[in-house]
């Protein structure tokens, strides 16, 4: 398949709806008033001014304790922790808004089809299509005990949870085709029975008559995002994601994950230049290289070893409490998201790293190396976008919202110099502005698997 991707940066925001990363609530320029309105507010009208694509909300859906099996570490660091509900966040920014994509994280393990079809498809409508969901599985034994379960299921039962999910999902969004509502007062018309369909789903894990409440969003779909790094998750996202968040250590891990995960969605039938894979990057601007190295070295401070550690176990279930700090990590088989594991093995046998400077390194780092001036900020980003390493860049902020705003006022306009992205909003909806087609009715078919790949 030609590609015929074009030649313009996507951009995203990622931010917790709590406080930022590790300890980015002790750095000077942070904002504490994560709990007010007017803090997302803010944020979000620095986004769109800036052009951004989304604003993604990442969720968790229990206090982190994998350190330890306590969460004594993550509540006085704020690890992790708290974190209010992305949806109803999203609300709040929707009417300040006109253009940037609002995405909410919601699991495929705590929740029902039928009520998250709904919420999304109110949310994609009552935005005029700029609606999206981040699907997760789930990685922690601690979200399942706050929801009647001692464990996960294993990662292969979690996956096959999901598709099920989302074929589910889809379906019900389907349920009333394209042109079903017409509304007519003279003939007493609202609606085109012919067009509004029951699904019958029975399966292994959902049971559900439908149709589903609600017509056809803007968007057909909300836009799907997801974030497989494992074999399994790859696939999952090459199938169903209309735009992948990803995280390396390095170039050449993300060229070669972007040519996968490219290669493994033509193969499930689908146009690979419609998924966008967005790379974690995190910033940190000064006016020298020698300025920003001196606010990265000043942030690094900021974070106890522990604390690093302790977001890494969160991120990778897996305990790291009894490591002994001034030796080398061990191998491990880790049970949660083992895109963050590759990373970080892969600097630790770079840099000959302790499991103490890991843990200082995990809580600081900076994603994409993009610590330099905004010309060498913005180099490495062309660099990573040309070599095609990404479509685009998932901004993770060390402190916000000062890090959205230098990006916004810095950075946009050196990429917009170099026609690297856009200088105004060409779309209506977030499919429109993220280059990718409005999903037809029936696109549940083809994802799902349900009617054959032609050869």
């Amino acid at each position: 398949m030609t590609s015929t991707r074009d030649d313009q940066m996507r951009m995203a925001a990622f931010l917790n709806a709590g406080p930022g990363g590790v300890c980015g609530w002790r750095h000077p320029g942070a904002e504490l008033n994560f709990f007010s309105p007017a803090y997302y507010q803010h944020i979000a009208r620095v986004l769109e001014d800036g052009l951004f694509d989304l604003l993604f909300i990442p969720d968790s859906q229990t206090v982190p304790r994998a350190f330890g099996d306590s969460i004594e570490i993550n509540v006085r660091h704020g690890v992790g922790t708290p974190r209010l509900e992305p949806l109803t966040v999203l609300s709040v920014l929707a009417p300040g808004t006109t253009n940037l994509g609002l995405v909410a994280t919601a699991s495929t393990g705590f929740q029902e089809p039928y009520g998250l079809a709904r919420q999304l498809s109110t949310l994609d409508h009552l935005t005029d299509g700029r609606a999206g969901w981040n699907i997760v599985t789930s990685f922690q034994d601690a979200e399942a005990q706050n929801y009647s379960l001692d464990k996960l299921p294993s990662r292969a039962e979690r996956y096959e949870r999901a598709h099920e999910f989302l074929e589910l999902i889809a379906q019900l969004w389907d349920s009333w085709e394209d042109g079903a509502l017409g509304i007519d007062r003279d003939l007493g018309t609202f609606a085109r029975p012919e067009k509004v369909h029951e699904i019958n789903h029975v399966g292994e894990h959902f049971k559900v008559r439908g149709p589903l409440g609600i017509p056809r969003s803007p968007q057909g779909y909300p836009v799907l995002v997801q974030a497989g790094a494992s074999p399994q998750g790859r696939d999952f996202a090459a199938r169903w994601a209309d735009v992948i968040f990803a995280s390396h250590e390095s170039l050449e891990s993300a060229v070669a994950f972007y040519a996968d995960v490219k290669s493994r969605a033509q193969a499930f039938g689908r146009d690979p230049d419609h998924i966008k894979i967005l790379t974690a990057a995190t910033t940190v601007i000064g006016a020298t290289p020698e300025e920003a190295l001196a606010l990265h070295h000043e942030f690094e401070q900021l974070v106890p070893p522990e604390a690093g550690l302790s977001r890494l176990a969160y991120h990778i279930d897996y305990d790291l409490s009894k490591l002994d700090l001034d030796a080398p990590l061990p191998d491990l088989d880790v049970p949660g998201v083992s895109g963050h594991w590759d990373e970080v093995v892969e600097y630790a046998r770079r840099e000959n790293a302790t499991a103490r400077q890991v843990g200082q390194w995990y809580g600081a780092r900076t994603e994409g190396n993009l610590v330099g001036s905004v010309t060498q900020v913005a180099d490495r980003m062309e660099e990573w976008f040309t070599g095609r390493a990404c479509d685009g860049f998932m901004i993770q902020p060390t402190h916000p919202p000062v890090p959205f705003e230098q990006v916004t006022t810095l950075v946009i306009p050196e990429l917009q110099r170099r026609g690297l992205f856009r200088s105004e909003y060409t779309g209506l909806t977030l499919r429109d502005n993220l280059g990718i087609p409005r999903a037809p009715s029936g696109e549940w078919r083809l994802r799902s698997g349900a009617v054959a790949v032609p050869a």
